[in-house]
């Protein structure tokens, strides 16, 4: 399948692998570029520059095919090092970053001296145009249904996408409530030119979290994602669980009057613990409503294989056998 999305970035399916902390390592990138879409490093889940470059190396050991870094600019006070990290990027010959959060406009220059294509995860069409404007290659619209930070303006993919479609000059992918055949073949009918797919990927054999994760994605329904953080106005979308509860408590008694310090114990530094460890009560994770539509947990080849036969059939057969003679 040829789109705009599989020229800019040089792959074989308009497949992306979104950036997941602790979950987008190297195993998980390589994987999916190797199965002809486009995985990601998450940028951030490595501690150092120097960790970061040292899991580009190992990504490189196990794909020849193209891969991303997503870097995350964070609104935080002590920020990261992140001249460190693109230099990380850089040197280790990566040409696509996805870049989140507040907006990369300062580090664009020295990205796109180096050749490196920038695709911006934006959660409304005035952010999309502003990724546009700045210069960014393209777009990844983030949809409501999302898993993570879906913005504040709750505008689900059926309204956001064609929304895009009537703005956007440069490609766009549809991020959040993606996990098939029909969220590919519905996205490009909506003006997108693919899919980026993340809670989908972590239901993989090759995700390198603990299969309690997998387990409970794949147990979950479309009904058991809870949004946290609306009050401080850094809305997440996260699978219920323990933890879960007692955040909404707090919420929920304290009113206009939560802080972040209110609820560090269930947010700050848990997903080590998640990801790696299993315990899927000790914090809050990112999950989306797109659970409910994941029932196995496949490898990477045979996830991408199945989606794009199963579209070529849906568009040739299904869409095309519905047209009149």
């Amino acid at each position: 399948m040829k789109t705009r999305i599989t020229e800019l970035f040089n792959i074989e399916h308009p497949i992306i692998q979104g950036g997941m902390h602790y979950v987008g390592f190297a195993e998980l990138a390589a994987a999916v570029s190797n199965a002809g879409g486009l995985g990601i490093i998450t940028g951030l889940t490595q501690k150092t520059p120097a960790d970061l470059a040292k899991e580009i190396a190992r990504c490189r050991k196990m794909t020849d095919n193209p891969f991303g870094v997503n870097l995350t600019f964070l609104p935080t006070v002590t920020s990261p090092d992140y001249p460190g990290y693109i230099s990380a990027i850089i040197e280790g010959g990566v040409k696509i970053v996805e870049t989140a959060g507040r907006n990369p406009q300062e580090y664009l220059p020295r990205l796109q001296d180096a050749g490196v294509k920038v695709i911006h995860k934006c959660t409304s069409v005035r952010h999309a145009l502003k990724a546009e404007k700045i210069g960014c290659d393209a777009v990844s619209v983030d949809g409501f249904e999302c898993g993570g930070h879906p913005g504040e303006d709750d505008i689900p993919n059926m309204i956001l996408l064609p929304r895009a479609a009537e703005e956007l000059k440069i490609p766009f992918v549809a991020s959040g409530g993606m996990a098939d055949a029909r969220s590919l073949v519905a996205s490009l009918a909506l003006g997108a030119d693919g899919i980026n797919m993340g809670t989908r990927f972590i239901a993989t054999k090759e995700a390198p979290v603990h299969e309690n994760v997998k387990q409970a994605i794949v147990a979950a329904t479309e009904l058991d994602t809870r949004l946290v953080m609306r009050p401080l106005r850094n809305t997440e979308r996260v699978l219920h669980n323990a933890a879960v509860e007692r955040l909404l408590e707090k919420e929920a008694s304290l009113g206009k009057n939560l802080r972040f310090e209110d609820i560090i114990e269930e947010v700050a530094g848990v997903y080590p613990k998640i990801m790696m460890n299993g315990n899927m009560d000790a914090g809050v994770w990112s999950c989306g409503m797109v659970a409910g539509l994941i029932h196995d947990i496949p490898t990477c080849k045979e996830l991408i294989d199945r989606i794009m036969s199963e579209a070529e059939a849906l568009i040739r057969n299904r869409l095309e056998g519905m047209l009149a003679r």
